[in-house]
């Protein structure tokens, strides 16, 4: 494989984002840095970079172990980064996921309009 390639391009081939365009809006929206950094979609990045990335409510830390520019299987994605992304990281979004999905009673029918809504201002409060 070649000695670098573009970040968004090895976003997405190791599968962190599922399109290269959602890969480089993020970039343009600030959600993926270097050294502190925001990033451009263009830029490049080699084996040995480590990249901060924020996926929604995930804040993800991972080292560039070799570029590729065509996306690869799931299992292979390992050979291509190493994931330096705490576990308590994982934990706490898992959490946050939870606490966004609501129960509701066998019985209840369907939420009213009134009830939907603030379902929906629970759901988006971040």
């Amino acid at each position: 494989m070649s000695d670098s390639v573009r970040i968004d391009k090895w976003m997405w081939a190791v599968r962190l984002f599922k399109t290269r365009t959602m890969a480089a809006d993020a970039c343009k929206g600030g959600k993926v840095k270097m050294d502190g950094q925001s990033v451009k979609a263009s830029r490049e990045v080699k084996a040995g970079d480590l990249i901060e990335v924020q996926i929604g409510q995930l804040h993800r830390k991972v080292e560039v172990k070799e570029p590729a520019k065509n996306r690869v299987a799931a299992k292979m994605v390992e050979n291509l980064l190493i994931d330096h992304t705490p576990v308590e990281e994982y934990e706490r979004y898992e959490l946050v996921k939870a606490a966004k999905t609501e129960y509701r009673g066998r019985g209840l029918g369907r939420p009213t309009k009134k009830e939907r809504r603030l379902i929906d201002k629970l759901k988006t409060d971040e």
